[in-house]
């Protein structure tokens, strides 16, 4: 697709796109006409997009998303957004122009969260609070969903339970490790050496370096594992689960495997797809105001270095989040 709109023109935004998978030279920057929001919607001015592993494997053609828009194609990548509303659709009540917001958005086909601007639904943005950077809160909606809902929906972590969390120190696992601990469970998480201070600062009762230590050796009896690196991690995290416990594995590739895994030893293993939900993002925000959970990012790129961005994402070490800086100048 040529680029056909005059990017100094004043209704013109620059944004991401796709027209084939591929490795990271298939991402290029095109400009377009600022979109219009329907009745329902609100358009933003975006200031973070967050990037999350579903992102580069989606752009390779992997998994269920890639399904969605193989054959709606050029796409703009994206499903964190955060930003100040600029303008609300005709049957929109419950936001306005001025508000800072965020989002899971247009999950999975639509996207489109890498751009200066962005069309979402109402009901899919909740408000940033205000001890929140807003460039920050677009690497939350997405990973901090994931975490909260694999724990209170499928494993229903409970106060005083024991819970591994694999991976504690990346996207999912940093949110998931505050919210256990925020809910007063006992919290090991796996990690490198390097990553054993970052996570003891938010307060992980035990790290276990993967690298050197086999969690099987220094675990027994869990309530809840929740694996964020599928495969053989997950198959051999099984043997750490009490009799009732439940493993809930994040990565789609290998989950069936590990499901398969659990029955035959008579154990209970789940696979979850994150789905947007405003209340639970509005829950997590409650946090943030409250000093309980924070945002860590590790980097922030601007928008015309997004093959870069996620060349250090697909690298599978990032602690915390990255983000897309896509605040218009």
């Amino acid at each position: 697709m040529e680029n056909t709109v005059d990017p100094n023109s004043g209704n013109a935004m620059r944004h991401v796109v796709y027209d084939h998978f591929g490795d990271t030279d298939v991402l290029r920057i095109e400009s377009s006409i600022i979109p219009e929001p329907g009745a329902e919607d609100v358009l933003l001015k975006v200031a973070g997009a967050g990037l999350n592993p579903i992102d580069w494997k989606t752009r390779k053609g992997l998994g269920f998303a890639a399904r969605q828009i193989e054959d709606h194609l050029p796409w703009t990548p994206g499903y964190d957004v955060s930003g100040e509303v600029i303008a609300v659709g005709a049957d929109v009540t419950t936001l306005a122009p001025g508000d800072r917001v965020m989002g899971m958005v247009g999950f999975p086909a639509g996207g489109g969260g890498y751009a200066q601007y962005a069309v979402a639904r109402a009901d899919e943005l909740a408000i940033v609070p205000e001890e929140l950077d807003l460039m920050t809160a677009g690497a939350l909606p997405l990973a901090a969903l994931t975490a909260w809902q694999a724990l209170f929906e499928v494993a229903e972590l409970e106060a005083g339970q024991k819970v591994l969390i694999h991976a504690g120190a990346g996207g999912v696992g940093h949110f998931a490790v505050q919210f256990a601990l925020e809910r007063g469970a006992h919290v090991i998480a796996t990690a490198s050496a390097s990553n054993r201070d970052f996570l003891a600062a938010f307060g992980v009762h035990e790290v276990i370096d993967y690298h050197t230590t086999d969690v099987v050796d220094e675990c027994y009896g869990l309530d809840v594992v929740l694996d964020l690196v599928g495969g053989e991690a997950g198959k051999r995290s099984l043997h750490t689960l009490s009799e009732h416990g439940v493993l809930v594995t994040i990565p789609t590739v290998t989950a069936d495997d590990i499901i398969t895994a659990a029955e035959s030893l008579g154990l209970r293993a789940h696979g979850m797809t994150v789905r947007p939900d405003v209340f639970h993002l509005d829950e997590i925000a409650e946090l943030i105001e409250d000093g309980d959970v924070r945002v860590h990012i590790d980097k922030a790129f601007p928008l015309d270095q997004v093959a870069d961005a996620h060349r250090l994402l697909e690298g599978g070490h990032v602690r915390g989040k990255l983000v897309l800086d896509c605040g218009a100048r």
